[in-house]
């Protein structure tokens, strides 16, 4: 089994950490700070917008040392501060000898990463000029080189479904090398990495869940069976 760069996350001992204040007053981060948290070669986290998931692997990033907008830790750029101070309050777990080399993608500071890497005269491709999709399908594919902690947030939102299967496809390489990979996802296809561990998240805390037992999986298929039962809601 590879060696896992984080094999567990919890509150520093140091850390002070309130828990009437945001965003230890969502239930998932209050379960993390409370219980720690166990992550496996691939976790993937799902839940509702606010539920806190980007919340996590946002921390997740700041605590392993990346940049918190994305890329590597020799990332140097930023556009606008908005980060939690709970990456601050982490205490991350290694595997003795696991790699301390990582790579975050999060969907929503694309733009400013893209923009970031050509200003510094990246040679693996000219972003801005392909689509959102493309451009970060080539992304991953230039950066696969990197054998450590992959963090990625939503990344679903610059995808069409064969893209999110070709992500999935990249990030089975990325595993099957020896990094280990947590995303955070709303996509049914993303979460149906093989022998991911599933976390959901929501107002009962996180909770580790089988694929078909997804409350995003059921609606997802609810809704396709019978969109008609949804749409007539917002007329």
């Amino acid at each position: 089994m590879s060696l896992l760069p984080i094999r567990r996350v919890e509150q520093h001992p140091d850390a002070d950490v309130s828990r009437s204040a945001w965003p230890a007053t969502l239930a998932p981060v209050r379960q993390l700070l409370d219980d720690g948290l166990d992550l496996g070669a691939i976790t993937v986290l799902v839940g509702d917008n606010g539920a806190g998931k980007s919340t996590i692997v946002e921390a997740l990033a700041l605590a392993f040392g990346l940049n918190a907008e994305g890329g590597t830790i020799s990332a140097m750029y930023s556009t606008r501060s908005s980060e939690s101070s709970l990456g601050d309050q982490l205490r991350l777990v290694r595997d003795g000898g696991a790699s301390k080399r990582g790579f975050f993608l999060r969907a929503e500071t694309m733009h400013g990463l893209f923009t970031y890497l050509e200003s510094i005269g990246d040679a693996s491709g000219v972003f801005h000029e392909r689509s959102h999709g493309e451009s970060f399908l080539d992304l991953v594919l230039a950066r696969s080189q990197v054998r450590g902690l992959w963090l990625l947030d939503e990344p679903e939102s610059a995808l069409s479904l064969p893209g999110c299967l070709a992500l999935v496809g990249l990030l089975r390489s990325l595993v099957d090398e020896g990094s280990q990979v947590v995303l955070s996802t709303h996509s049914p296809i993303l979460a149906a990495y093989p022998g991911a561990r599933l976390l959901e998240l929501g107002d009962w805390g996180i909770r580790e869940c089988a694929y078909d037992d997804l409350d995003l999986v059921r609606n997802w298929r609810a809704f396709l069976d019978a969109p008609e039962r949804y749409l007539r809601h917002i007329d």
